[in-house]
């Protein structure tokens, strides 16, 4: 699992701009979920080999009453909560306040590891600027500057070293055979994902998902359907008992990411009863990012007027239209109606995200594509598109090779990739198509 760093600390300490270094030029997501406002972004970074998590939270007041600031307030709890360690930045121009010394108490009084860091330090003494914030206890500061860089890296090195450390000691895992298709189910909390979970299995096998050290870490269950072996990742939000703050919402929204990213294939929960809201929109949003194979559910089905079903089916329509790659099944979780089927568009949706095209294949569907409509002119120029490659799995991805291919516009990339999906039966998987041109020794003499 990826660790997970929060970012707290003050209004205007620097945090946004430390989480743009950690992310580098990564758009982060918002976590635009109810009752939260949008100071909460969740990005992802990477150090050599070691990815994380790193969480960017609003400026935070732990005993704020009223207004916005509660609500920033809880935001920021609930990135501690769901953090490996913390990162607390203060501001080394503006010296220790007392609202530092709050939010220490509450950091303090939460269990998470947190690293000190002095930010805005450019051109100042260490010893000068340290020395304050040794008043809060916290160890020895870490000295940097999030807007030119300096010190960052060794901060975040050390921040993934402490995470690590206050994971428990995991022992070996014992291979027990194939695991199969990963498949992390996903979605608003209440939708049905541990109920359709213990259908799949027979079983209320999810109960014993409310152990000590399930915390933040997915839970994987293996079981086999008709001869075919998978593994559930459940994302159900669990968290130990006594360290879940009762205002915050308990959708974690980092447990959600880090499931979808370990998974082959995201099987995303909708329920029937609700609109298809924001949130819904965001984690569908997320998993094509990511470029995973996706199957949508939409659940409890039964019973509902066939009014509400045209409902249901205008308003997926509508907010749902980017996933127009997915089988979207209506099924009942509860009943076991509609599960044979959304099995059967998993399997496939898996075989599509590692299938092996040929180059000779594709080449010669880009051929038929190109035959068929080619592509628009721009000034006196006309594209060519002369081979195809694959060029990746999970997604699949398909390289074309060319000549002026920079003057290809949208529309033709989404008929290309229609094409292809038709050709090869895509279905269930985001397709990326990247362009390569090779050079043109005649540009000279085209002007």
């Amino acid at each position: 699992m990826k660790p997970v760093i929060a970012l707290v600390g003050r209004p205007n300490v620097g945090k946004s701009t430390l989480f743009n270094r950690l992310t580098r030029s990564r758009d982060a997501l918002v976590a635009d979920l109810p009752g939260l406002t949008r100071d909460r972004h969740y990005g992802e970074g990477r150090v050599g080999e070691r990815p994380f998590l790193v969480i960017d939270t609003g400026g935070f007041e732990p005993v704020a009453k009223e207004g916005i600031m509660v609500e920033m307030a809880k935001q920021t709890k609930q990135a501690v909560a769901e953090a490996d360690v913390v990162i607390f930045i203060v501001d080394g121009r503006q010296g220790l306040t007392p609202h530092d010394k709050t939010i220490t108490d509450f950091l303090r009084k939460s269990g998470r590891p947190v690293l000190l860091v002095v930010n805005k330090a450019e051109g100042m003494k260490y010893t000068s600027v340290v020395a304050d914030f040794y008043e809060l206890g916290l160890g020895d500061p870490y000295v940097i500057s999030a807007a030119h860089g300096d010190g960052v890296l060794d901060l975040v090195n050390e921040s993934l070293d402490v995470a690590f450390a206050q994971r428990p000691a995991e022992e070996e895992p014992v291979e027990t055979g194939i695991k199969g298709i990963k498949i992390a189910i996903v979605g608003r909390p209440n939708v049905g994902k541990s109920t359709l979970i213990n259908t799949l299995l027979g079983e209320d096998r999810v109960i014993a998902f409310d152990m000590p050290g399930t915390t933040r870490d997915s839970i994987e269950i293996p079981f086999e359907r008709d001869g075919k072996h998978y593994t559930l990742i459940d994302t159900a939000g669990i968290r130990r008992r006594g360290k879940v703050f009762e205002a915050i919402e308990k959708f974690s929204v980092v447990k959600t990411l880090q499931s979808i990213s370990e998974a082959n294939v995201v099987l995303l929960l909708l329920d029937a009863q609700q609109d298809i809201s924001e949130q819904d929109a965001h984690i569908a949003g997320f998993v094509l990012e990511s470029g995973r194979a996706l199957v949508v559910g939409v659940n409890k089905w039964d019973g509902l007027e066939s009014d509400r079903r045209d409902e249901i089916k205008m308003d997926i329509e509508r907010k749902l239209n980017f996933l127009f790659f997915a089988k979207f099944h209506f099924i009942s979780a509860l009943k076991g109606t509609g599960v044979g089927p959304l099995m059967k568009s998993i399997d496939a949706a898996y075989a599509a995200a590692t299938a092996k095209l040929s180059t000779p294949q594709l080449t010669r569907a880009l051929i038929e594509a190109v035959e068929h409509q080619q592509p628009r002119r721009k000034g006196s120029i006309r594209p060519k598109l002369r081979y195809a490659h694959q060029g990746g799995q999970n997604p699949p991805i398909v390289v074309i090779h060319g000549n002026a291919l920079e003057a290809i516009d949208a529309n033709y990339r989404r008929y290309l990739e229609k094409h292809f999906r038709e050709t090869f039966s895509l279905v269930g998987t985001p397709l990326r198509i990247e362009l390569r041109s090779g050079k043109n020794p005649f540009a000279k003499h085209e002007k």
